[in-house]
């Protein structure tokens, strides 16, 4: 059984083989664990069934974190650790990667570390470092954007901003857009930035189609693509 605590779990990013992405240790932890906070019930149970397929899902707790969570209720998010207190291990697992990163998991962390839990952060890949890692970018001055304001003006002033901490800071900067919108994004920033500066499209990481190619904006303004609903992340340096 696994120690007293908070597992956080990560997922695949793509559809595979799990021993591709994830360590035996995980399938282990996972089997062992009885309640499970998840961004997503239909997700979660899937992925567990494809850890093993004899787990008994229906002898399961879950409970679901995300973003139509009220995290202004610490009251109701403290609540789904009280298994830790009784002795048990709670597992977060988020709809992809890594859990409480760009995720809403991080508010549950949070409250297990002030009060005094253990946290197991369990090794799984996350496409925030993988596509750094892949880009040719800085991977010592890096920020993680999330994603860009819909709102031209204010979209406007942040990739101003980003450009600055850019040529200032030499900070890599990685943003996601909503998959349907990838093909307009990298045509907006082919429209916005400078002809000189370099972006790296990382699409479908881990998976079948895995795609991460760096260019100046220039040569991508010239290019052809398309990443229309395809998991995809974005990073830009000079």
């Amino acid at each position: 059984m696994p120690e007293v605590g908070l597992y956080l779990i990560p997922c695949q990013l793509s559809d595979g083989p799990l021993d591709r992405v994830l360590p035996a240790l995980n399938l282990e932890v996972v089997r062992g664990i009885r309640y499970f906070v998840v961004e997503s019930l239909r997700s979660a149970r899937r992925f567990l069934k494809k850890c093993d397929r004899d787990i008994d899902i229906d002898s399961l707790t879950f409970s679901e974190l995300n973003e139509h969570t009220d995290l202004k209720d610490t009251a109701a998010i403290e609540a789904l650790l009280e298994p830790i207190g009784r002795g048990e291990a709670v597992g977060v697992i988020s709809d992809a990667g890594c859990p409480a990163v760009a995720d809403p998991g991080s508010d549950l962390v949070a409250i297990a570390q002030r009060k005094g839990y253990k946290v197991f952060p369990l090794v799984g890949p996350s496409s925030i470092l993988m596509s750094l890692m892949a880009s040719g970018f800085n991977g010592q001055r890096f920020a993680f954007e999330g994603y860009l304001p819909v709102d031209a003006q204010a979209r406007q002033a942040r990739l101003k901003e980003m450009v600055r901490r850019i040529e200032r800071e030499h900070q890599t900067q990685i943003f996601i857009e909503a998959p349907y919108r990838n093909n307009q994004l990298i045509a907006d920033l082919a429209d916005r930035l400078p002809a000189g500066m370099r972006l790296c499209v990382a699409s479908d990481i881990t998976g079948e189609n895995q795609s991460i190619i760096t260019r100046t904006i220039g040569e991508w303004k010239r290019a052809r693509y398309d990443y229309h609903k395809i998991p995809t992340i974005f990073l830009l340096f000079h």
